[in-house]
Order: C-alpha cells, then structure tokens, then sequence
C-alpha cells in the first residue's frame, strides 16, 4: 500500500493524538493545508474505504483514528521505496546515500555498532 503525500499528513495528525472529531481534524489540518470541512471527510472517507483510518461507532461526532501505526507505515513505504528504486538491495541504497551525502565519523561508528549488533 503506498500512502500519497495528503493520506501521510491526515495520518500524522490522527497520530498525534488519541484520534479526533470531524471538526477537530479539519481545524488542526486547515493551517498546513487550507482544507475545509468536506475536503478532510472525502480524505477521511477513502482513507477509511482503504482500511487506513477507522472511526468509534459509538456517540457523536465520529471519533477518526488511524488504523495503521506510524511504524507499519513506515515499514511499507521503507521496503516499496527499496524495491522499486534499488530492486531490494539494501547495500546499494546505502551506498548510494553515503556517495551522496557522507557521514561523521561518529555516524560511522554508530552505523559500525549496529551491524555489529545485528550479526549481519
């Protein structure tokens, strides 16, 4: 499942926090977004229809939650981005970020200790 760049910004909101109301989504996104109302229910609504958000049935109004954890998301998106652009190799995406952008030499040892840790 890839999550479009609007679904990550409604989902880092309903992260948050412990879910929110209608009302309450669209004040708290309207500044990032310029969102209304019936903007963040169509978002709420697929999103919903794609198993990413559900909502408590009971009382009023509808309380949104998310229904992936932030950490499932990134999970996803971490292993589709690997697959797709690196056909899955983890050495040559790391290789390709350290061309690009060299790391401290403590980022070095950091990065040493956990492969160490991993047995890898």
């Amino acid at each position: 499942m890839k999550l479009s760049e609007k679904e990550w910004i409604v989902l880092e909101e309903l992260w948050a926090g412990e879910g929110a109301t209608l009302g309450e989504l669209a004040q708290a996104l309207y500044p990032k977004t310029g969102w209304n109302k019936n903007t963040v229910l169509t978002y709420l609504t697929r999103m919903e229809a794609k198993g990413m958000v559900s909502y408590i049935k009971e009382g009023y109004p509808r309380r949104y939650l998310a229904a992936l954890s932030r950490e499932e998301c990134l999970f996803k998106e971490r292993n589709r981005f690997l697959n797709q652009v690196y056909k899955g190799s983890t050495k040559d995406l790391i290789a390709a970020f350290l061309q690009e952008k060299p790391i401290t030499e403590q980022e070095r040892d950091e990065l040493r200790r956990l492969l160490d840790e991993m047995e890898v």
